[in-house]
C-alpha cells in the first residue's frame, strides 16, 4: 500500500483535530478545585456555574455539600500526594465558606495545605485557625449574613477581605453567582494551576583557546626554521 505525502498530511491533521477535541483535563493534570455549597445544598448553585467554567478551561473542579468537608480533606490530600503535590483549591459559599476554612485547616494538619481558599459570605466562622494558604474572602457586612475573616492563633497564610457593600445588586443569596467575581476567581485559580514554563537551557560556554606550549627541541637537535627566517 502506497502512502503519499497527501495521505501522511491527512493523518497528521486528523491527529491534531483529535487532540484539540479532547478535554484539557484529559491532556494534563492541573490540580483540583473543590466547591462547597451552603445550606440544604440548594442555595449555592453559583458553585455549579463556577465549576462548569473551570472545567471548560481544563481545570478539574467538583461541587460538594458543605458537610462533606472532612471526607473531602482526606481524599484531596491523598490525591494531591499521588499527583506530585498538585495544588488544592477550595471555594465555598455561606455554610460552605465556613466549611472551606475548616477544610483548609484540616489539610494543613495533614501536611498538604491548600494553595488558595475563596470564601463567599461566611456566616459562622470569623477566624482562620492553624492553616497555610492564600485566602480571599468576598463578603458584605450589611446583608445580615456575611462576616469578615481574621487570622486566628496559628494562622500562617495570607488573607485578603473584599467588602462588597457598595455593590447594590449583590446580596447573600446571589453573591456566589456574580459573573464578575467568577472571572476574578478563575484568574486566581489559573495563576496557580497554569503549567510553569520550563527554564531555558543555558548557552554552552565557548571552548577555551588551546594553550599547548610550543615543542622544545631535544638537546643536540636543531629546530626547523620558521618561514622567513634563515635555516
Amino acid at each position: 500500500m502506497k502512502t503519499g505525502p497527501r495521505f501522511v498530511l491527512a493523518l497528521i491533521a486528523a491527529f491534531v483535530m483529535l487532540c484539540a477535541a479532547l478535554p484539557a483535563s484529559a491532556q494534563q493534570s492541573r490540580g483540583h478545585v473543590y466547591l462547597l455549597r451552603g445550606l440544604a445544598n440548594v442555595f449555592s448553585l453559583g458553585m455549579d456555574d463556577l465549576a462548569a467554567k473551570l472545567n471548560a478551561r481544563g481545570i478539574p473542579a467538583t461541587v460538594h455539600e458543605y458537610g462533606q468537608w472532612q471526607q473531602l480533606a482526606s481524599a484531596a490530600s491523598s490525591e494531591s500526594r499521588a499527583n506530585g503535590n498538585a495544588p488544592i483549591i477550595i471555594v465555598g459559599h455561606s455554610l460552605g465558606a465556613d466549611a472551606a476554612v475548616e477544610m483548609a485547616q484540616r489539610l494543613t494538619a495533614l501536611g498538604t495545605p491548600p494553595k488558595l481558599v475563596v470564601t463567599f459570605d461566611p456566616v459562622g466562622v470569623t477566624e482562620i485557625g492553624p492553616s497555610l494558604g492564600y485566602f480571599v474572602n468576598y463578603y458584605q457586612s450589611n446583608n445580615g449574613y456575611g462576616k469578615r475573616l481574621g487570622g486566628g492563633p496559628g494562622f500562617r497564610g495570607n488573607l485578603v477581605n473584599r467588602n462588597l457593600n457598595a455593590i447594590g445588586n449583590i446580596d447573600h443569596f446571589n453573591i456566589e453567582k456574580s459573573p464578575r467575581l467568577h472571572d476574578e476567581v478563575i484568574a486566581q485559580v489559573r495563576s496557580i494551576t497554569a503549567p510553569k514554563p520550563k527554564p531555558k537551557p543555558k548557552p554552552a560556554e565557548p571552548a577555551a583557546p588551546s594553550s599547548t606550549p610550543a615543542a622544545v627541541p631535544a638537546p643536540g637537535t636543531q629546530a626547523a626554521a620558521r618561514p622567513g627566517q634563515p635555516g
